[in-house]
C-alpha cells in the first residue's frame, strides 16, 4: 500500500557514488540505514503528496523534462530537517538555476491543476538531498561530525526527473532532462 508519490530529481553516476559513499558510512557506523532500507536513490525532492493523479503528473513532468538541460548542483552544507524524522542532508547551494527550475515545475503543475502541498511551493521548499533519516538523538552530533568529513563541496549535475512511490520507493517513471524516457 503506497503512502506517498514524489517527483525526484536524481544526479548524474559520479554525484550520486558521492552521495552513497555518505549513505554507506553512516550505515556501516550503525547510525542510519533508513535510505537503504526502503531502496531510495540518492535525490532531491521537489514534490510529494499522499495522494496524485499519476497519469496526470507523469504527462506534465515528461512535457517539463523535455523542455529543461541538465541542472548544475553543489552541494555545499549539512544540514537537518526540524522535524520528528531525524534527517540529515547535503544541502545544495541555492543557485538562480535551481530555483527557477523548481518555480517552473510548480508552474506547470499548478496549470495542470495539480495540487502543490505547503512543504513544495516555491516559497517554502527546502531543496535538500537526503542522507540520513531516523538517526537517534543522542547519535546526531556523531552523524553532523562523519558528515563533515566529507570533502565539501560534491559537484555534478542533475539528470532526469523521475515519479516514484514510496515506501519502499518503485520509480514508475522517468524522464531525462532535455528529453527521453528512462526506463525503471
Amino acid at each position: 500500500m503506497s503512502q506517498g508519490y514524489a517527483l525526484e530529481l536524481y544526479f548524474d553516476p559520479a554525484l550520486e557514488n558521492q552521495v552513497l559513499k555518505a549513505w554507506n558510512v553512516l550505515a556501516r557506523r550503525q547510525i542510519s540505514t533508513q535510505l537503504i532500507e526502503i531502496e531510495s536513490r540518492p535525490h532531491i525532492t521537489l514534490f510529494s503528496s499522499p495522494l496524485v493523479d499519476v497519469s496526470k503528473l507523469e504527462n506534465t513532468v515528461k512535457n517539463f523534462a523535455s523542455k529543461q538541460e541538465p541542472l548544475p548542483l553543489s552541494f555545499s552544507s549539512i544540514g537537518s530537517l526540524a522535524n520528528d524524522n531525524n534527517v540529515l542532508f547535503l544541502a545544495p547551494t541555492p543557485s538562480l538555476s535551481l530555483i527557477q527550475f523548481h518555480l517552473q515545475l510548480c508552474d506547470a503543475m499548478r496549470k495542470d491543476g495539480i495540487e502543490i502541498g505547503e512543504d513544495y511551493r516555491p516559497d517554502s521548499w527546502i531543496p535538500h538531498c537526503p542522507v540520513a533519516e531516523e538517526v537517534p538523538k543522542a547519535r546526531m552530533a556523531e552523524a553532523f561530525t562523519v558528515l563533515r568529513d566529507l570533502k565539501m563541496p560534491v559537484t555534478g549535475y542533475a539528470m532526469d526527473i523521475a515519479l516514484v512511490e514510496y515506501p519502499p520507493v518503485r520509480e514508475l517513471c522517468s524522464f531525462v532532462l532535455g528529453g527521453g524516457t528512462v526506463e525503471p
